[in-house]
């Protein structure tokens, strides 16, 4: 068995785009209901991610983003810093006008935990033009309709 790979190693050249086919703006939602990876303890962890984008001149190669997610099942890393990395190079690589990123975790002795990114977000340089984000702060609510 192959010794695990760190949190650096994680590729983001697997990630391809292609050009955006419409110059009106819409919006993209992505569900990846299968999203593994290993924690700081080297234990398989579970997770659903929910992706929504605002393309601009580029969108994701579904078939690239799936090599992509498949490349982490080998990762040690925590959540936390899984999402920032994630989120990271979607936005580098896609160029968006937005990226939202929520990341529900499966339940790990007895905990589960709820992460979410937002391009949208001043204090991650966006302008805070949307602000459907705002709707959802401090809920409860984990579920999202996909």
């Amino acid at each position: 068995m192959a010794a695990p790979k760190l949190y650096k190693e994680i590729d983001k050249t697997i990630l391809e785009a292609i050009p955006n086919p419409s110059k009106e703006a819409y919006e993209i939602k992505i569900k990846i209901p299968e999203f593994t990876f290993l924690g700081v303890k080297e234990q398989p962890d579970f997770a659903t991610i929910f992706l929504t984008m605002y393309p601009n001149k580029k969108i994701i190669e579904l078939k690239s983003l799936k090599h992509y997610s498949f490349h982490l099942r080998d990762i040690v890393v925590s959540y936390e810093r899984l999402i920032n990395i994630f989120y990271d190079h979607l936005m580098e690589v896609y160029e968006p006008d937005r990226m939202r990123i929520e990341m529900i975790c499966n339940p790990r002795g007895g905990i589960s935990a709820k992460l979410a990114i937002d391009s949208d977000w001043e204090a991650r340089g966006g302008e805070e033009k949307y602000k459907d984000w705002m709707n959802q702060a401090g809920t409860d609510n984990w579920s999202v309709v996909m």
